[in-house]
């Protein structure tokens, strides 16, 4: 026997549970993603790998990184005569903006997974065009969430599109019957208020968290005609913070979604 075989007998195997897409390296159950741009699907990604394509053609632009940003609209008011354009037979919907069709994608969660609405386009960006949040919208990687309550009214949050995902992978899950059963709709709702509650209004100029967002460096202060003092601007230096909203933390990155805790969305493949 060569050193070669005899080595495969001493090999520890891979740890148990998911392994980045990349890099094959070992990730917890909460993790980020990648959107596989070509096969429109998910990847898995370590903390490294996302990190590597928040970078602006990183890879060619086929990978994607989820950014992990929320953002809501309290200004939005879709009433019934405009959520009945959008022909959505349930109370919850998501679009994200296709780079390579150039347009929205409209799908909403069905106990068969992600269902992609046949509805003309252009009737999603008349009804959508009234929120804020389309300008902000991030192609590929982010989506709009709209949530239609009991009482009628509608939400419309900016989130992270593997999230969408999550909401699909719960419903198949736990749904049961025509209404989908308690369970289900205890679940969903728990899901609801986590979105909600890590959701802000986007600042006006940078569409970013003003909670989280790094404050402005102030200028050192110099008389007319002369330089500033070398001293006071060497221990100026500080760290920036992360301009990402979210309940967990990331490693800071540009802007734009911390993204939620609860089980990782189905990879098996994005619309």
């Amino acid at each position: 026997m060569t050193s070669d075989v005899l080595r495969q007998f001493t090999r520890r195997p891979p740890p148990k549970g998911e392994r980045c897409d990349l890099c094959g390296e070992p990730l917890p159950s909460e993790h980020r993603h990648l959107v596989d741009t070509s096969r429109r699907s998910l990847k898995c990604a370590c903390p490294h790998c996302h990190l590597l394509f928040t970078r602006p053609g990183a890879g060619q632009g086929r990978f994607r990184a989820v950014p992990d940003r929320y953002l809501s609209d309290p200004g939005f008011v879709l009433d019934e005569a405009g959520w009945n354009r959008l022909q959505i037979p349930v109370a919850l919907a998501f679009f994200f903006r296709n780079s390579e069709l150039g347009r929205l994608a409209a799908f909403y969660p069905s106990p068969a997974g992600a269902t992609e609405s046949e509805l003309d386009p252009r009737t999603w960006d008349a009804v959508l065009g009234r929120s804020r949040l389309v300008e902000l919208l991030e192609p590929d990687v982010e989506a709009l969430l709209l949530h239609r309550g009991r009482d009628g009214s509608v939400t419309c949050t900016l989130v992270p599109v593997d999230v969408c995902y999550e909401l699909v992978g719960r419903m198949r899950l736990h749904w049961k019957g025509f209404d989908g059963g308690s369970e289900a709709r205890a679940d969903i709702a728990e899901f609801l208020e986590r979105i909600t509650a890590a959701a802000r209004p986007p600042d006006p100029e940078t569409g970013s968290d003003p909670e989280t967002a790094p404050e402005p460096e102030p200028e050192p202060e110099t008389e007319t005609g002369t330089a500033p003092d070398p001293e006071p601007e060497a221990e100026a230096g500080s760290a920036v913070a992360s301009t990402r909203p979210g309940p967990s933390a990331t490693p800071a990155e540009p802007p734009p979604p911390a993204e939620p805790g609860g089980p990782a969305p189905s990879t098996g493949g994005a619309p």
